[in-house]
């Protein structure tokens, strides 16, 4: 593990504010991994040296050169910059960003990054994260795992979740190892990477989406790679419970996470809140608490992100301390009078030989209101679905009622942003 001395507060105000800004270079080398003490000292103590005033700057993430953007990365985090992070390879999505989180306009001098969310209800709003929110998720996250270690950067950077990978690593002191995501996600130079993580005999991590976490399980080559990691993060959707099963049989340490932008990321693993991490259920629906969460929405006043909590969009249960997210609220679909959160007939779904993704859907129906509908990919047929389907109503784990009135086999599910399904997209297939 690559580490530096800790600086002085002093060192690190000269080097932090005698320059007018920094702009992330095209060689990732620049940037030289400082100890964690100095990063956390410099996140709580800079910003009172010298006055500055933010305006928010564009942020272009390379998936070729993801480490690139650290230099700039690590100013935000010592509280001389605010940055909005974009996809440089996406025009579409960075137009986006750019019409609806004003960039160039002021930000309060207190917020490091400014962090779209995947937008899957709409247009994305921007999550107000601060140096001491962005450091408390990375480590509470540590302290989850174990202890901090070098990181594997595997998903896009331009989102919370490859973001994170970057803080933990400048919390731990060390340079992130990358995959180059341009043309998807290779196992062969994922499977690479690992290797040489492992041999520098540190704790070893990463963070994959399902999606991903399937691909690599479907070779010995990624199986390997995955073994050699002290955990693997799997979080931005949910995970098919088969997958899940299969992966910590093989003896992957699979570690489920749940949150979003608004919370720095995942603050609940395995179904346990983090060091730090508050959650309750109001009304059926999940609140967030905690150190990690963001103190409101760029542009946005919404009672859902405010006082501490990010009241989410998902419904869940609490026992004995863990969480069960049953489903989105505003997924919720409503057949015939009787309502059904679709993540539970997808997970049933999800169990079903030679299906390896499932989004179900609600139909404007003029007889039910809406009709049930799934899209799927895989090997199985529609008939071997329905059966399977009848012998889980036989089986008293769904209603008759349940079973869609529409099945589609499809090449891919739409994707939304990292392992995210654009269900709005989905359902146009049904048109």
């Amino acid at each position: 593990m690559t580490s530096h001395a800790p600086l002085t507060a002093s060192e690190l105000s000269v080097k932090y504010f005698t320059s007018p800004g920094l702009n992330p270079p095209s060689n990732s080398s620049l940037w030289r991994p400082r100890h964690s003490t100095s990063l956390r000292t410099a996140s709580t103590k800079l910003t009172t040296l010298l006055p500055v005033t933010h305006r928010l700057e564009l942020l272009p993430v390379d998936p070729a050169d993801p480490l690139a953007i650290m230099p700039a990365l690590e100013e935000a985090l010592t509280g001389q910059t605010a940055l909005l992070p974009v996809p440089a390879n996406d025009p579409a999505r960075t137009n986006l960003l750019r019409n609806t989180l004003s960039p160039g306009a002021p930000v309060d001098d207190d917020i490091a990054l400014v962090v779209a969310t995947s937008g899957s209800t709409g247009t994305p709003k921007g999550a107000l994260l601060t140096p001491a929110n962005l450091i408390a998720s990375a480590d509470a996250t540590h302290q989850a795992l174990g202890g901090e270690g070098q990181w594997l950067l595997a998903m896009p950077a331009a989102y919370i979740a490859g973001i994170q990978v970057l803080v933990r690593s400048m919390v731990a002191g060390v340079e992130p190892a990358f995959v180059d995501l341009t043309r998807g996600f290779n196992v062969a130079e994922f499977a690479a990477r690992a290797t040489e993580l492992a041999r520098t005999g540190e704790r070893t991590y990463t963070a994959l989406t399902p999606m991903q976490l399937a691909k690599a399980t479907s070779t010995l080559q990624g199986i390997d790679a995955l073994r050699t990691f002290d955990a693997v993060l799997v979080g931005g959707a949910a995970t098919n419970p088969r997958l899940l099963d299969s992966a910590r049989k093989l003896r992957i340490n699979a570690v489920t996470t749940y949150g979003s932008s608004e919370t720095s990321g995942g603050c609940v693993y395995d179904g346990r809140p983090i060091a730090g991490a508050r959650v309750r259920i109001q009304d059926g629906r999940i609140h967030l608490g905690g150190p990690m969460v963001a103190r409101g929405y760029r542009n946005l006043d919404s009672p859902d992100l405010a006082d501490g909590w990010f009241r989410t969009s998902d419904a869940g249960t609490l026992e004995g301390g863990v969480l069960t997210v049953l489903g989105r609220t505003d997924n919720v679909i409503s057949s015939g009078g009787l309502k059904l959160h679709p993540e539970v007939l997808e997970e049933e779904l999800l169990l079903i030989d030679g299906v390896t993704a499932a989004t179900v859907i609600g139909k404007d129906d003029d007889r039910l209101g809406q009709r049930i509908c799934a899209a799927y990919t895989g090997s199985a047929s529609v008939p071997d679905i329905l059966d399977a389907l009848a012998d889980a109503e036989d089986a008293g784990r769904i209603s008759h009622w349940q079973i869609p009135k529409e099945l589609k086999v499809v090449a891919a599910l739409p994707q939304l942003g990292p392992g995210k399904v654009d269900r709005s997209a989905v359902k146009e297939l049904f048109d």
